[in-house]
């Protein structure tokens, strides 16, 4: 083995490894949350398990088991039980307190973090090895592996059980949540979704959210060490936000968060560990911190850039259907115009009526590109395929404003919404128009047949 890959599998590999699988543990979880629109019980939980983990660490000090302080299963019974209790509190708080369900969040991860905090003061002013640092910015650093020199050695049960602690903690974490999320993958759908439907089918939608936030805080309790808790918040929201803007399957969007956690990781992993060294700087970024940023980098990315929910795909679908609005009214205009024996209108008369900017350019020109209206010098007509289409939405125009009236609206307050309502659209693009029949509408106009 070379050394520059010696130095890898020792100092990089590690804390890469135990990055990973806290990102699929924590991020495979976070969907669950950020369906039911409970994103803040994940900042909660992550801030609430602090007291557990103290208590069960100083509680293992008082009886003189020092050794066993930080043993995973003590660390994770403090932490889930602490993530139990929060979960009861905020339940208390929203019912007594009459409150909604994020303000008794915020103030049950507001005490609990704070009892953590007095806990941990506590503990360090009787010199009880328990860093506060540690739990809010992990120890990502420290994370480090002495392998045998030989490639071929690596994967020996000798080599793999002298790995770090945290990497199998999380490894541990990770393969339990992936295994219950495999497992009951239908009821957490139900009731991520129907909790009513969830409970109609014979299992308990309230069970199941107590053991979702278990979870959540037994993987939080597997991450502090390793990546702390500002990390472990980001792991739980940002992927799961970051899927939901990609994709509508929760299946893919699983998938999807994963591939954005893991990617992330190791993206801001290289960036703070790396990246300033090759720049010339001479010390490296906090890993955690720059897997965090990374992690609201790609959030910002997908809010921006998502195919169907991003900003941009949001702002292109209302320009698209300003265009297409545009275009229509320009054949409404056109029929009205020769309803009043005017053979056309000058194309500038036309797009100043339109008053839509680019979207009436772009419309106008559609209608001259499909046939429908014709412009000769400067003049625009409809041709007949344009006035059979402006005779149908001119149809659809008069009859919602007969339908508006006919159920109470005042004549002269029907164009407005009429004008809106002519352009709808149901199943299969299909305009909508009102069952009624009459043959003219509430000022005395001819409706088309």
């Amino acid at each position: 083995m070379s050394e520059g890959l010696y130095t890898f599998v020792s100092l990089d590999l590690p804390a890469l490894l135990a990055l990973v699988f806290a990102s699929v543990a924590c991020g495979l979880m976070g969907n669950f949350l950020v369906l039911r629109r409970l994103s803040l019980m994940g900042d909660a939980i992550a801030h609430a398990v602090l007291p557990g983990i103290v208590l069960a660490f100083l509680v293992m000090m008082a009886l003189g088991r020092p050794d066993q302080a930080r043993h995973p299963l003590v660390m994770t019974l403090g932490a889930a039980a602490s993530g139990v209790v929060t979960v009861l509190l905020v339940e208390t708080i929203r019912r007594l307190g009459r409150v909604e369900t994020g303000a008794a969040m915020g103030v049950a991860f507001s005490i609990m973090f704070a009892l953590g905090v007095l806990m941990l003061e506590q503990a360090a002013a009787h010199q009880t090895d328990l860093d506060a640092e540690c739990v809010l910015y992990g120890q990502l650093e420290t994370i480090f592996w002495f392998p045998p020199r030989q490639t071929a050695d690596l994967l020996t049960f000798g080599a793999l059980s002298q790995a770090p602690r945290q990497v199998w903690t999380l490894a541990l974490a990770a393969g339990g949540v992936i295994l219950l999320v495999t497992l009951f993958y239908k009821e957490l759908r139900i009731a991520a979704f129907d909790p009513a439907l969830a409970t109609t089918l014979g299992f308990s939608a309230r069970l199941l959210h107590y053991a979702q936030m278990t979870v959540v805080a037994v993987a939080a309790v597997a991450a502090f060490e390793a990546v702390g808790s500002i990390l472990v918040i980001a792991l739980i929201i940002c992927p799961a936000a970051c899927a939901r803007l990609l994709t509508d399957r929760l299946l893919s969007q699983l998938l999807v968060s994963v591939a954005v956690a893991v990617g992330a990781s190791v993206a801001g992993y290289t960036l703070g560990a790396h990246a300033p060294l090759w720049l010339g700087a001479e010390h490296s970024l906090n890993a955690a911190g720059s897997v965090a940023v990374t992690l609201g980098a790609a959030l910002t990315l997908a809010i921006i850039a998502a195919p169907r929910h991003g900003v941009v795909a949001r702002r292109l679908r209302l320009f698209r259907l300003a265009v297409e609005v545009a275009r229509e009214d320009a054949l409404g205009l056109l029929h009205r115009a020769e309803e009043q024996g005017l053979g056309g209108l000058p194309r500038v008369a036309l797009l100043a009526t339109l008053d839509a900017g680019l979207a009436g350019r772009l419309g106008l020109r559609g209608a001259v590109r499909r046939g429908l209206v014709s412009i000769r010098n400067g003049e625009c007509r409809l041709t007949d395929a344009g006035r059979d289409a402006a005779r149908s939405l001119v149809r659809r125009h008069r009859l919602w404003e007969t339908y508006l009236v006919e159920h109470g609206a005042r004549p002269d307050h029907v164009h407005g919404p009429a004008e809106r309502l002519e352009h709808a659209r149901g199943a299969g693009d299909r305009a909508i128009e009102p069952t009624i029949d009459a043959d003219h509408d509430p000022h005395g106009r001819p409706i088309p047949r």
